[in-house]
This record gives structure tokens, sequence and C-alpha cells, in this order.
């Protein structure tokens, strides 16, 4: 129970890292207006970075497997 705990808690918080760096990103990109962050490059490369991490953690929650468990 804990492994699959743990593999659906990896592939939660890389959504939601995915998509706050994507909202970061495109804020950064002046693509989505309306805040401080808009136009900032530094938001950009910020958010990328942040979208980043957020698939490695969706990658690795996937890829978990449990113990015990047979490749059949």
């Amino acid at each position: 129970m804990d492994n699959r705990v743990s593999r659906i808690a990896l592939i939660v918080i890389g959504v939601i890292a995915l998509i706050v760096g994507a909202v970061f990103a495109g804020q950064g990109a002046n693509l989505i207006p309306g805040s401080s962050m808009t136009g900032d490059r530094m938001w950009l490369y910020i958010g990328v970075v942040v979208a980043v991490v957020g698939v490695i953690l969706i990658v690795l929650g996937l890829r978990r497997r449990g113990r015990g468990r047979s490749n059949t």
C-alpha cells in the first residue's frame, strides 16, 4: 500500500508542478496577461525549470513498480 501511495503522490505533485510551471512560463513569455510576472523573462525560465521537474516526477511515478510483482 505504501508504494502505491508514493506513486500517486509523485504523480500528483508532478502534475501540480507541471501546471504551475506552465503558468509561470506563460506569464513570463507574455502569453498570460494580468500579473506582475507578465513579460518578465525570469519567470519564463523559472517556469520551464518547474515544468521539467514536474515531468520528471510524473515519469518517476509512472515507472515505479511495486515490490513482489511479476512482470507478466
